[in-house]
C-alpha cells in the first residue's frame, strides 16, 4: 500500500469517528519532510493535520497531543504561529491521534533575505509574559534550564563513540562539551521565556504580507531565547532543508541578533552576552542528537505505544536518505570545522562590539 493512501485512509476513519465534516472532504497528504509527523490537507477547509509519527519529547500518544496542544496554546498570543483548530483523539485508525491546526500559506524562507521576519516570530514568543510556575505544565520547566540542556546533551552523547567519528571531531565535540559544563558550572544564568526550541528555517512559512509564521511548536519549553535565536541561524540549521538551504555570514548572523533585539526591546541587553555560549550549546545539542540519530534510525520502528523512535521505517526512502547525508557532513570534519571557525570569529565580532 502507498505511505500516503494510508495515511489519507486512516485519517478519514478518525475523522468520521469524531463525527467531523472534513471526512467527507479531499484529503491530500503533503510531502514527506519531518521525522516527526505527517501531514495531510484538508482541501477547502483551511486545516491542516499533524499525524505524529513518533514523540521527540518521549511521550505516549495522549501526552504527546496535550503537549503539543499546550504548544499551540501559549504560542498563539504571539500572533506568528497557526491556531489550534481541533484534536483527533488515539484510536485504531490513528494509533497516535492528531492536531488539526490552522493551514499557513505562503513560501518557504529565503535566506538571508528572510532573516528579519524570522527574528519578528520568535521575538512574538520571548515577549510574552512568564506565566506563574505553577501554569508552566506541561512544558517543560527545569528549575535551572541550563542544567537541564547539559544532561539532556550527556544523554544523546552516549551515541557518539558507537557514531564512529573521526578522532579530531571527537576533540573538537570534546572541547566544546567540557566549556558547557564550565559555563553550567557558574550561578548566572539569563531570564527564561517560552522559546520554540526547535526554530530552524525550514520550520517557518512566509505570508504574502511577510509574516514569518513559525509552523512547528512540538518542542516549546521555557528556557533561554538564544537558544532559538541560535537554531535559526547555526550552519547546521541553515543547511538542514533544502527549501531554506543557506549558509550565513557572521554578519548576517550578528544583523539577525540585531533585528531580534529591536522586535523584543529592553531584555536584549541582558541577553546578548549569553548569545555565543548559548549558540555553542545548542550546536552540541544539534550535533549530538545527529549522533544519535545515525545509531538509533537503522533500527526497526517500534510499537505505536512508545514515545520517541527515530527508525528511519517511520519515513519515506527520500528524506531517511537526505537526513543521512546531512548528518555524515555535520558530523565530519569539514561540518564541524565550519561551525568551529564560525564561533571564533563571532567571538572576535562581538568583543569588538
Amino acid at each position: 500500500m502507498n505511505p500516503n493512501d494510508d495515511i489519507t485512509t486512516r485519517l478519514r476513519q478518525a475523522l468520521l469517528l469524531e463525527g467531523h465534516p472534513g471526512a467527507q472532504g479531499v484529503l491530500e497528504p503533503l510531502r514527506d519532510k519531518g521525522l516527526a509527523h505527517d501531514h495531510v490537507r484538508l482541501v477547502g477547509s483551511g486545516l491542516l493535520a499533524r499525524i505524529p509519527k513518533q514523540s521527540q519529547m518521549d511521550l505516549g500518544a495522549a501526552d504527546n497531543l496535550a503537549y503539543q496542544m499546550a504548544c499551540f496554546d501559549r504560542a498563539a498570543a504571539g500572533g506568528h504561529t497557526p491556531a489550534l483548530r481541533g484534536r483527533l483523539p488515539p484510536s485504531q485508525a490513528l494509533p497516535r491521534g492528531a492536531l488539526l491546526v490552522q493551514e499557513i500559506v505562503g513560501r518557504p524562507a529565503q535566506l538571508p533575505a528572510d532573516l528579519a521576519a524570522i527574528a519578528e516570530a520568535l521575538a512574538s514568543l520571548h515577549r510574552l509574559p512568564l506565566p506563574k510556575p505553577a501554569q508552566r505544565a506541561p512544558l517543560l520547566d527545569a528549575p535551572d534550564p541550563l542544567r537541564a540542556l547539559v544532561d539532556e546533551i550527556a544523554a544523546q552523547a552516549r551515541c557518539l563513540a558507537p557514531a564512529g567519528l573521526e578522532p579530531r571531531v571527537a576533540r573538537t565535540i570534546d572541547t566544546e562539551w567540557q566549556r558547557l559544563q564550565s559555563l553550567a558550572d557558574r550561578a548566572e544564568r539569563p531570564a527564561r521565556r517560552l522559546i520554540a526550541f526547535d526554530g530552524h528555517p525550514g520550520n517557518f512559512i512566509v505570508q504574502a504580507d511577510g509574516r514569518a509564521m513559525l509552523v512547528d511548536l512540538e518542542k516549546c519549553r521555557y528556557g533561554y531565547p538564544g537558544l532559538d535565536l541560535a537554531h535559526a541561524t547555526l550552519y547546521t540549521s541553515t543547511t538542514w532543508d533544502l527549501e531554506t538551504r543557506a549558509e550565513l555570514t557572521p554578519a548576517q548572523v550578528l544583523a539577525f541578533h540585531g533585528a531580534w533585539a529591536r522586535a523584543v526591546g529592553a531584555q536584549a541587553d541582558e541577553a546578548r552576552a549569553w548569545h555565543l555560549p548559548l549558540r555553542r550549546a545548542m550546536w552540541l545539542w544539534s550535533v549530538t542528537w545527529c549522533a544519535k540519530w545515525r545509531v538509533t534510525s537503522g533500527a526497526p520502528a517500534r510499537g505505536t505505544s512508545h514515545g520517541e523512535d527515530w527508525s528511519g521505517e517511520r519515513s519515506e526512502a527520500a528524506l531517511v536518505a537526505h537526513v543521512r547525508e546531512r548528518v555524515d557532513h555535520y558530523l565530519s570534519l569539514a561540518g564541524v570545522s565550519r561551525v568551529r571557525d564560525e564561533f571564533a570569529t563571532l567571538e572576535h565580532l562581538m568583543g569588538a562590539a
